[in-house]
């Protein structure tokens, strides 16, 4: 468990960032949870991203109870947020481990106090070995699991780990791939496996197998139903080939299931890891803890199509059991033309790859005048949103929008806080992240 993130007062902020008052003076990042500020009430400089606390409960609650009751791990990717607090809590809420997707990340987070790490992604060559090693030497007491797709890379680490004699264990993680990187047949797999297996030392060893599923979904159900199918039984081969090198004893980490698809890895591992007896199947999933009014609500609606999850040993609807946890707020800006607001949000405060924010509320005077029904952004530019209004409604200059958002990975990384906030729309809380 890290040191205690949420305790601390922070550093100090100004309103230089995204949210902060213009013209306030200067506070540590957690006195701002006692300001009362509001993002639609005038006083926060606008547009800044926002965090519904109680949303974000219920979402970890409801993946920690489906984790539990699968009786799995999961270690949930850090990149969604690069917020240390919100890590911390989900460490606090049952997590085994945290996922990070590169060096730097990995960096924020050994700082942070973390320990237990997953580096789900191939790092380089010798000469990012090198840093890797560099940045280790600092954390003796982490433990740090990283994929490897070629006997390149794994020759690369072991070279660097042979030469120096302070560095923590290193953990490699076969992938196997589709669609991104990854060993793409068992053959290639199970040569890195065996080029692993031969360079080990007390400090260095094969400690699991990997893949990411959520690069072989299409567009087609059918179609990435297979292709996660085929990725999934390229799995199950690869641990049973690796556990007749191995042995019956020694323990595996088996992960999957950074994406929306983690119920189908779920089914498709589970048996083979639970009949394996000392294999541990890990999820990274981590944007299901904020999920969305896009890519995510839309992928629960198919999850619930396939299968809905069982939480508690029932079979509930994934629709129902998350609920979007992030909003972009901005101001009406101008009103040029009848059917027009332009509201200043735009490329550099949200992101449009998995689709265009959704408006949700207007806000006039401090207080909610109506649902946005009927009102949609149309198009974005640097720094301002295109909304096409329903012809019942005018828009007056100066009203604050509510936004859902599509894809937290992409919005989130725009900002330097996340604003927390309670059911009334408050800020109670100020997480900064980590984007660098």
């Amino acid at each position: 468990m890290p040191e205690d993130i949420l305790s601390r007062r922070g550093p100090m902020i100004d309103d230089r960032i995204r949210g902060f008052p213009a013209g306030h003076s200067a506070m540590p990042l957690n006195d701002i949870c006692t300001t009362g500020w509001k993002p639609y009430d005038g006083r926060m400089s606008l547009p800044l991203i926002s965090l519904d606390r109680d949303a974000f409960r219920g979402n970890v609650e409801s993946m920690m109870s489906y984790v539990r009751g699968q009786g799995i791990e999961i270690a949930p990717h850090a990149k969604t947020p690069m917020s240390t607090a919100l890590a911390a809590e989900l460490l606090a809420a049952g997590a085994w481990g945290t996922t990070v997707a590169d060096i730097r990340q990995a960096s924020v987070m050994l700082k942070a106090g973390f320990r237990r790490l997953i580096l789900a992604n191939e790092i380089g060559g010798r000469a990012a070995a090198q840093r890797l090693a560099a940045l280790l030497a600092g954390h003796p007491e982490a433990e740090l699991h990283v994929f490897v797709d070629s006997v390149e890379l794994v020759t690369a680490l072991r070279s660097t780990w042979s030469a120096r004699r302070d560095l923590p264990a290193l953990g490699l993680l076969v992938e196997l791939g589709s669609g991104r990187a990854g060993a793409r047949t068992l053959a290639a797999a199970l040569q890195i496996a065996d080029t692993a297996l031969a360079a080990e030392t007390p400090r260095f060893r094969l400690s699991g197998l990997a893949c990411y599923e959520g690069a072989a979904a299409t567009g087609d159900s059918i179609e990435a139903a297979r292709k996660i199918g085929d990725l999934v039984g390229s799995m199950n081969a690869l641990l049973g080939h690796v556990r007749g090198r191995i042995g019956p004893q020694r323990p595996l980490i088996v992960t999957a299931g950074g994406s929306l698809y983690f119920d189908m890895v779920v089914k498709g591992l589970k048996p083979a890891t639970a009949a394996d007896g000392n294999s541990r199947l890990v999820l990274r999933s981590g944007a299901i803890f904020f999920h969305d009014h896009g890519i995510y609500e839309r992928g629960l609606r198919a999850l619930d199509d396939r299968s809905g999850l069982v939480i508690d040993g029932e079979v509930k609807a994934a629709a129902s059991a998350f609920r979007p946890a992030l909003r972009l707020w901005a101001e009406v800006l101008s009103c040029p033309e009848a059917g027009l607001a332009i509201c200043g949000m735009g490329l550099r405060d949200v992101a449009m790859d998995q689709g265009l924010p959704r408006p949700l509320a207007v806000y006039r005077d401090g207080r909610k005048l109506c649902d946005a029904g009927g009102a949609e952004v149309v198009k974005l530019n640097d720094q301002h949103a295109f909304l096409r209004l329903p012809g019942t409604w005018h828009a007056a200059i100066g009203d604050v929008m509510e936004f859902g958002i599509s894809h937290p990975c992409t919005c989130l990384d725009r900002h330097v806080i996340v604003y927390g906030l309670d059911s009334d729309r408050t800020v109670t809380a100020a997480y900064l992240t980590s984007f660098g």
